[in-house]
């Protein structure tokens, strides 16, 4: 095991867990409990925030209509020209910012870009990085303007 590995937050193991968990959303339909119920079983699972996995699994799944049309005008392509993993990547981070105010804004991003690096294409992380700066200045201007103040 890596170093790196050791030092993951229960909270960024929930976020990846997460993620796979939309992936198996987008693709194949299946619903929240039951990927939940799924994911369960996989090695590593008994070392995340069980109850953050479940927020965001439900709440992302729950609020993907209403996200991919936040995302939608932000994008320089179609959303569904994404890959799986970034549109999941998405809707992810879009949820914490929305539904998560307690979780820094800037931390909702390096998370991502941390997914995007771990998970998604060669590049994936810079274009989830300026797609979620574009979605801060929207969802949480006020914290953003006072980062930069």
């Amino acid at each position: 095991m890596s170093y790196r590995n050791i030092m993951k937050s229960s909270r960024r193991r929930s976020r990846e867990f997460a993620l796979q968990g939309l992936y198996q959303w987008q693709l194949a339909g299946t619903d929240p409990e039951t990927i939940a119920r799924q994911l369960s079983d996989a090695e590593g699972f008994n070392k995340i925030d069980g109850e953050y996995f479940r927020l965001l699994l439900t709440g992302a799944v729950a609020g993907a209509v209403e996200m991919e049309q936040r995302i939608a005008p932000l994008l320089d392509r179609a959303y569904k020209s994404l890959s799986p993993v970034e549109r999941g990547i998405l809707l992810l981070a879009g949820f914490e910012f929305e539904k998560c105010p307690e979780v820094p804004y800037r931390v909702v991003i390096n998370e991502a870009i941390e997914l995007a690096k771990s998970f998604g294409g060669t590049d994936g992380h810079k274009y989830v990085n300026g797609v979620l700066d574009k979605m801060a200045m929207q969802l949480r201007a006020a914290e953003v303007q006072a980062g930069r103040n």
